[in-house]
């Protein structure tokens, strides 16, 4: 069934407040934390226009990779069993969708990547564990850390 851009998007900029008294929390509510690292890094955005190139179809790449860093996050290693969560509201809302694609649409998506969108989100990466390494400021850093700060031009995304 063909679904348009606007019935699967939604906005995730809102976190939830966790309240532990009800105890009507769904197996996924420690993906509010990682909500708030995604928003902190600025991640959905970095991941936008690192592939903003790449969305051909209503979720884009970014989306789906937002989804599979999700789907390691809860600790599933296998794409089908992405049923164990595809009605949970947390996860809808952390990636900002109002319905979660199905595998075939996953699959189909991925295996549109191209080795520059690799090479991209790639990059990304290395910029996310670098900014991260001038904000800890180690002592000493390891000789492929070193080669891989020096081998940085900056924004290239």
């Amino acid at each position: 069934m063909k679904r348009s851009r606007k019935s699967v998007r939604r906005k995730a900029a809102v976190i939830p407040i966790l309240r532990f008294e009800d105890q009507s929390l769904t197996s996924c509510s420690g993906l509010v934390v990682f909500q708030a690292l995604f928003a902190r890094l600025g991640l959905n955005e970095r991941l936008g226009r690192c592939l903003r190139s790449s969305s051909s179809g209503i979720y884009g790449l970014g989306v789906m990779i937002r989804l599979l860093v999700v789907h390691l996050l809860l600790g599933y290693r296998e794409l089908r069993d992405y049923r164990f969560y595809e009605d949970d509201v947390l996860v809808k809302r952390l990636l900002g969708l109002n319905r979660l694609p199905d595998v075939s649409t996953i699959s189909r998506e991925l295996s549109r990547a191209t080795q520059k969108e690799a090479d991209k989100l790639r990059r990304l990466v290395c910029e996310l564990v670098l900014d991260r390494l001038e904000v800890l400021a180690p002592a000493r850093l390891t000789p492929q850390l070193q080669k891989l700060g020096s081998g940085f031009s900056g924004n290239d995304c």
